[in-house]
């Protein structure tokens, strides 16, 4: 019986990770295609993009990077890239990195900023593009 019952669990833990990835998976093509939408908005609003900096773990230092686009926080550690990739801006940062510059890693975008931080940190991704957009 206990061999049924470890399956059983088993296969139920299964079942709940391929469901939490597929509710992220669909989380993460929304907040993509409304970052794509953003691009194109702001490009035919002529929003001019800036050069993105990667900011050091606990302020220490910046880094210039490759990279054009929009900061989506104020505080500036994520943004979108003119070809409507999402960068997380915040890292470790070598002397060598602040001199030479980094090229940053896309990741997927969430459709919260910030979740899971402390009160008043975060904020949805669509206010934060809206917020960005000339009225």
């Amino acid at each position: 019986m206990s061999d049924d019952w470890a399956k059983q669990r088993t296969e139920a833990a299964r079942e709940h990770a391929a469901r939490l990835a597929a509710r992220q998976d669909a989380e993460h093509a929304r907040a993509e295609a409304m970052l794509a939408e953003f691009v194109a908005d702001a490009t035919a609003a002529r929003l001019p993009p800036e050069p993105l900096q990667v900011k050091g773990y606990g302020g220490r230092g910046a880094a210039r990077t490759p990279l054009r686009g929009w900061y989506l926080r104020h505080d500036r550690t994520v943004a979108v890239s003119t070809d409507g990739d999402f960068y997380v801006l915040t890292a470790p940062l070598s002397l060598v990195d602040r001199v030479r510059g980094v090229r940053p890693t896309p990741s997927r975008p969430p459709l919260v900023l910030g979740a899971g931080g402390k009160d008043g940190d975060s904020i949805d991704l669509a206010d934060a593009l809206a917020r960005l957009l000339p009225r």
